[in-house]
């Protein structure tokens, strides 16, 4: 199975993955953690990312909070999926952080998920790696399930107030 790289602008950024770390792990999807900066360390970003392909990932999941578009760089020097999380680390609200994940050059696409969005960023992820794993997209389409029917067990109770 392919693996995913989570890749985080700062080492303060971990607890805001926690939850992309808890749905890999879920669905024992392996992984691997990096600290690279755009902007601090974009030799060392690069090397991570011209090399992802050959080492086996199979998406990379890049968050970086403030304008510092890490998901970008890194989508500069790969052609697997690079799904960007834009995280709040500003008194803007993650807006900045939004705009610039968000806001590719054509040719250089980054999937963008919400401000925070570390779980959605795993599901895609999962998503992607599981167009070439059966088993991967059986434990997607389990979980769909069970999250159909815990929405339908709140709406029985809801209509028996």
């Amino acid at each position: 199975m392919k693996k995913v790289g989570i890749v985080m602008g700062s080492k303060s950024d971990l607890p805001k993955l926690e939850k992309a770390i808890d749905t890999l792990k879920r669905f024992e999807v392996p992984y691997e953690i990096h600290v690279f900066s755009a902007h601090r360390t974009p030799l060392a970003a690069r090397e991570f990312s011209s090399t992802a392909r050959e080492k086996g990932f199979g998406t990379i999941i890049a968050a970086a909070g403030m304008a510092a578009h890490l998901a970008g760089a890194i989508a500069a020097n790969t052609t697997i999926p690079v799904i960007g999380i834009p995280v709040n680390a500003s008194s803007l609200g993650g807006i900045d952080a939004l705009l610039s994940t968000v806001q590719m050059p054509s040719g250089i696409p980054v999937a963008t998920v919400g401000i925070d969005g570390a779980a959605n960023a795993a599901l895609l992820s999962i998503e992607i790696l599981s167009l070439s794993d059966d088993e991967l997209a059986k434990k997607l389409d389990a979980e769909r399930v069970k999250n159909m029917e815990k929405v339908l067990a709140a709406d029985a109770e809801c209509t028996d107030l």
